[in-house]
């Protein structure tokens, strides 16, 4: 017989896998919502830039709407590295500040080759957009790849390989395809991942 106040085994694993939760939950890196601002980064921004290529949207709104919702989606996995990292030690601290960081110093490298490539070759506007957004979503996807590996989670690694097939799918549809690929696609795929992580934590 249990003595009043002491937990039976099954309460105590219970109170256990609680407490495991909780702290995932508190020092994870939040992968739904770091999928959830890049869906809506790219679901909101280049779905803009298409309907302002077809004159319904202004092009000045579209570009501020990517810009603004890029850079928090940009900012948001550095500081959920960070902070993930906070109050750890060991391995787990540094793989956290890592990755958070990574997805700065990627996007970074490849703003200077974009650019450096776009003064060098004066394309049009056409292909510097191909080249801009398609490398975006490519470097996002290689992201996501790294962190699956990290974290061995496998819809991650999906969503990291049918970012690339997006990508590249974005190039092959042209201008102004790529930018409902882009949209859709890749917007959509990380919207998607986003409800799936959300709707596993609540469980």
């Amino acid at each position: 017989m249990e003595s009043e106040g002491e937990l039976s085994p099954a309460e105590s694993l219970a109170l256990i896998e609680g407490q495991r939760a909780e702290l995932r939950r508190r020092r994870g890196v939040r992968p739904e919502l770091i999928t959830f601002a890049w869906g809506l980064a790219y679901l909101l921004g280049f779905g803009g830039w298409y309907l302002a290529l077809q004159g319904v949207v202004p092009a000045a709104v579209a570009g501020v709407v990517l810009g603004v919702l890029g850079a928090i989606a940009l900012v948001l996995p550095i500081v959920l590295g960070v902070r993930a990292s906070k109050g750890m030690r060991g391995p787990s601290r540094t793989v956290g500040a890592m990755y958070g960081t990574a997805w700065g110093l990627s996007f970074a490298a490849n703003s200077v080759v974009q650019s450096a490539l776009q003064a060098q070759l004066k394309p049009s506007w056409e292909v510097t957009s191909l080249m801009w957004a398609s490398s975006s979503l490519a470097v996002a996807g290689l992201m996501y790849l790294a962190g699956a590996m990290l974290w061995r989670d496998v819809p991650q690694y999906v969503l990291g390989v049918w970012m690339l097939i997006s990508a590249a799918g974005s190039v092959l549809a042209g201008v102004p395809g790529n930018f409902l690929v882009l949209a859709f696609a890749g917007g959509g795929g990380m919207l998607v991942l986003s409800a799936y992580y959300t709707i596993r934590l609540r469980r």
